[in-house]
């Protein structure tokens, strides 16, 4: 069973513990969460105990996202010592972790860099009006929840800052920028999406 962590224990779990811990940060409407988690559960049980797998999500702490520039979802961080060592965004295919993994533990191979980002307030707030402005032209809102709204806005620049381009922060990037160009904010899937379950994939837009 995983560990459970908020902003009230983070740090407290994180440092009262002699083993390495694996923390998958997360939130209930990303899918390529929903898709990660298990795959990190059946490796943190091939590892036999080597490290305890921990789940974070965001909504439970905002302040710990803040704090080490967690801004993309699946986020994963491996901490020793309670102190963040390595980590990657995205999916990962299972071997992929695994190497990771022991890459990290065996210290062989050079570590994955942990990717974070500081976006000026200014920057941030000029792209959660473009996108209110938007979502009003077409019948809808953004989500009223501003702290969510910061942490998918901090995902698409971050993919900007690294791809190009805003990116959906909750789809995967292939490489085909034929295919890719249809997950640029506001996605081509948006509006089926808010029809069908009243929210996009990244839950930026509601109904």
């Amino acid at each position: 069973m995983s560990l459970i962590l908020t902003d009230e224990n983070f740090e407290k779990e994180i440092n009262n513990t002699d083993k390495p811990v694996l923390v998958d940060f997360f939130a209930v409407w990303c899918e390529p969460c929903s898709i990660l988690a298990p795959i990190l559960e059946k490796i943190t049980e091939d590892f036999e105990g080597k490290f305890i797998l921990a789940k974070a999500d965001l909504d439970d702490n905002p302040l710990t996202a803040q704090k080490f520039g967690i801004s993309q979802i699946p986020t994963v961080v491996f901490f020793s010592d309670g102190k963040p060592i390595s980590g990657f965004i995205g999916m990962r295919q299972e071997a992929v972790i695994k190497e990771w993994l022991e890459s990290i533990m065996l210290k062989e191979n050079e570590k994955t860099p942990f990717i974070s980002i500081n976006d000026t307030p200014e920057k941030i707030e000029e792209l959660i009006k473009d996108y209110s402005n938007y979502a009003q032209k077409n019948g809808f809102r953004l989500n009223p929840n501003e702290e969510a709204v910061k942490r998918i806005i901090r995902g698409l620049l971050v993919n900007e800052k690294k791809y190009g381009k805003k990116y959906c922060p909750c789809r995967r990037i292939t490489g085909n920028q034929e295919e890719d160009s249809k997950n640029i904010c506001p996605c081509n899937y948006h509006l089926k999406e808010i029809e069908k379950d009243g929210n996009c994939i990244c839950g930026l837009f509601v109904k």
